[in-house]
């Protein structure tokens, strides 16, 4: 893993996982919308780790027409690419507001595909490579508080699925990892169980370790693995009748 790209860069996952594959000496490229914060992220990143390279590149991940040029114009090929950026989104604005529900839906979803589907093509060509999808425990099952959020992960992690399936001949290897709650800029102002909360700079240390055993389907925290095993497994007619 000598070079990672992060998409979405500016996220609090995002800026952990960077430290640690900076700690490692790795080239990192930081990649989101905010530039000016990125800057400040990647001088701080070479001044702790000298021997890692940081850029620094502009992403939208809805401008779908950018990604192919993005992609090529980068200033360093990757081995690793890591798609983290997200958005919550509001349940209730989105049941009254498509405009909501298309941000959900192309933030989570449809604006990782347009940007992996060009990853995918250059790895593929290489004959090697990783892609890290952060998708979440909330596309196991469709719950009424978070649903549309929910439908857009759902979809992510079906797409990295037949990803891993279609890749895994020609050496590339795709990862899925479902982070729970995350104690983050995202769910700030939510309250969430402590035992059941990550945290980001120990999240991207386990992501390194099991990018590097070649994890496929990874949970974090590993509990809710079996959290949503249980959800999953409640039959339709209790589950209905539930308020999660």
């Amino acid at each position: 893993m000598k070079s990672v790209l992060i998409l979405g860069a500016g996220s609090d996952v995002g800026v952990a996982l960077a430290k640690v594959f900076a700690q490692q000496g790795a080239t990192v490229t930081l990649a989101g919308r905010d530039i000016p914060y990125l800057e400040t992220i990647a001088a701080d990143l070479r001044i702790r780790y000298t021997r890692a390279s940081v850029y620094v590149q502009p992403f939208d991940a809805v401008a779908y027409d950018t990604h192919a040029a993005f992609y090529a114009g980068l200033p360093q090929a990757s081995d690793v690419t890591i798609c983290v950026f997200g958005y919550l989104g509001d349940q209730e604005k989105a049941q009254q507001d498509f405009a909501e529900s298309r941000k959900i839906i192309e933030s989570n979803y449809v604006g990782a595909v347009s940007i992996l589907n060009v990853v995918a093509e250059d790895y593929q060509r290489k004959g090697s490579g990783v892609i890290v999808g952060v998708s979440s425990v909330a596309g196991d099952r469709g719950r009424q508080s978070n649903y549309v959020y929910g439908s857009a992960k759902a979809g992510f992690t079906a797409y990295l699925s037949g990803l891993r399936n279609r890749l895994v001949k020609n050496n590339v290897h795709v990862m899925t990892l479902k982070p729970g709650f995350i104690k983050t800029k995202m769910v700030a102002g939510l309250h969430t169980p402590p035992a059941l909360t990550a945290l980001p700079d120990k999240l991207a240390a386990y992501v390194y370790k099991a990018i590097g055993k070649k994890r496929n389907v990874v949970y974090y925290l590993p509990l809710w693995r079996y959290i949503m095993t249980i959800i999953v497994l409640i039959p339709e007619s209790i589950f209905k009748k539930l308020k999660l």
